[in-house]
């Protein structure tokens, strides 16, 4: 279909209702696929190989992310034990203060992005785009202030008076790290190419110590958003997101970005919060350096698994926006049981993972044999988590798709904290399990959570939610039409 056909079709008079209007241009997008793929994607083998497309690729980029981080880890752990330790606490009080809130922030624009896109309203793309940039850079450099005071807090916390100096500078030194991830997070709703992920960690060599890793990372996300950036100047295809318009500030206008992006926020957050608040907890532990440490090896190791459950989140929140902004409501339900399918599948071939490389893994780290006794001793634990965790994610993805983040952020407040908290500390503290008991913990907050997200998905009225996309959409473009 050309410009010229698209063009006559929304010049028909009978568009001038929004439901009617809404109707044809999501026909439009809906044609625009078939065009493109040769064929509508109706059945389980065509939605197989589709969600396969876009995951495949989102695999490839968060591997090179991730390695990123596991690199840092390798080498904090090779300049010694407590650096690596400081190093693990000031990477979890950054993921719980920074990193989770700059992601949830972003992810606030997914639904509407996807949506707008496959409808090619890209006014409405780009608007809500610069709107949650600024509201991203606004938040990292408040952020910022608090990582500069971050030491006193640690001491109220209970800390180790050693790690906190390692994680203080640490912290600080990752500033340029989080204003660099405020900026990249919406542009990857844009673009992502794996060839511009590097990991650089040649600042080791000046001997900067623990500062050296930090401002490594950040060299890494520099280096990612500008090699992003000269891809979109330079294509002629790639869609590019500024455009003269300004933003604009009116509340009312903010309305739907806000009302998605809040529950976003909790949603993502919740989750993260929950696992870096088991290393403060190891603070508490009688041996806290070697607990800090090894707790801070499995967090790389759940981040390394939660690589591929998130690709299939990310896939699915994809085909299940499109579904229901084509009002295709019987295919994104189709989309949903099959991808839930395919994350069980995943959780079983992570748990496998787990067990063949228990004895092994934490060598990788440390040579210290206590952090090897603790790594080795709970990553069966962790694969256990994981056949809870990818059916979760997914499901996940499937209510961020259809613009449900308040039903994913309810979810994992009550199974995380309302039953994996008090599971982790008292097994923990009260039963004496220690290091052990915090993974237990977390086992039962992912069997809850992941009962729950299967539940609401199943339950799901999928034709409600179809008409909850038209209403979204029309809604978000009249704003912006009145910009135009």
């Amino acid at each position: 279909m050309t410009l010229n056909h698209q063009s006559l079709i929304r010049s028909i008079k009978v568009v001038h209702s929004p439901k009617v209007k809404f109707k044809t241009q999501s026909l439009i997008s809906y044609t625009r696929v078939a065009y493109l793929t040769g064929r509508l994607p109706n059945t389980i083998a065509e939605e197989l190989i589709s969600l396969g497309k876009i995951a495949c690729d989102i695999i490839i980029i968060s591997l090179i992310s991730q390695f990123k981080s596991i690199i840092s880890m390798l080498f904090l752990g090779h300049l010694g034990d407590i650096e690596l330790a400081g190093g693990s606490l000031s990477a979890g009080v950054a993921n719980i203060t920074g990193y989770s809130i700059v992601k949830g922030l972003a992810m606030g624009m997914e639904p509407i992005c996807s949506q707008a896109y496959g409808a090619q309203k890209l006014t409405v793309f780009r608007q809500i785009y610069k709107k949650t940039l600024f509201l991203v850079l606004v938040a990292g450099f408040l952020i910022s202030l608090l990582w500069l005071n971050i030491e006193p807090i640690l001491l109220l916390l209970g800390q180790n008076q050693a790690i906190i100096s390692v994680a203080k500078v640490y912290i600080t030194y990752s500033i340029p790290e989080l204003i660099a991830q405020a900026y990249l997070n919406p542009l990857r709703n844009f673009h992502e190419d794996p060839k511009y992920n590097q990991t650089p960690h040649h600042i080791m060599y000046f001997n900067l110590g623990v500062r050296g890793v930090a401002l490594a990372s950040a060299c890494n996300t520099v280096i990612t958003i500008l090699g992003s950036l000269t891809h979109i100047y330079l294509s002629r295809t790639a869609v590019r997101p500024w455009d003269r318009q300004a933003i604009d500030m009116r509340l009312e206008d903010w309305k739907p970005l806000l009302s998605l992006m809040v529950p976003s926020v909790f949603s993502v957050c919740l989750e993260w919060w929950w696992y870096e608040i088991m290393i403060l907890l190891c603070g508490l532990l009688s041996d806290p350096q070697a607990s800090v440490s090894a707790m801070g090896i499995l967090m790389q190791t759940t981040a390394l698994l939660y690589v591929f459950p998130f690709s299939l989140n990310q896939g699915l929140s994809t085909l299940v926006g499109q579904a229901l902004g084509a009002e295709q409501p019987a295919r994104a339900q189709r989309t949903a049981i099959m991808g839930i399918g395919v994350a069980t599948v995943c959780g079983l071939l992570c748990f496998s993972f787990t067990i063949v490389v228990k004895n092994v893994w934490g060598k990788l780290y440390t040579g210290e044999l206590e952090v090897l006794a603790l790594t080795s001793a709970a990553l069966p634990i962790v694969g256990i988590c994981e056949l809870g965790n990818s059916p979760q994610t997914a499901s996940c993805g499937i209510l961020t798709g259809s613009a449900r983040p308040r039903s994913g952020a309810c979810i994992n407040f009550v199974s995380f904290y309302l039953v994996g908290l008090p599971v982790a500390v008292f097994m923990a503290f009260r039963l004496d399990m220690g290091f052990l008991g915090f993974w237990y913990g977390l086992a039962a907050a992912q069997a809850s959570c992941a009962c729950m997200m299967i539940c609401t998905v199943v339950w799901t009225d999928w034709n409600h939610q179809a008409e909850r996309a038209r209403e979204l959409t029309w809604t978000t473009e009249e704003q912006a039409s009145l910009l135009s």
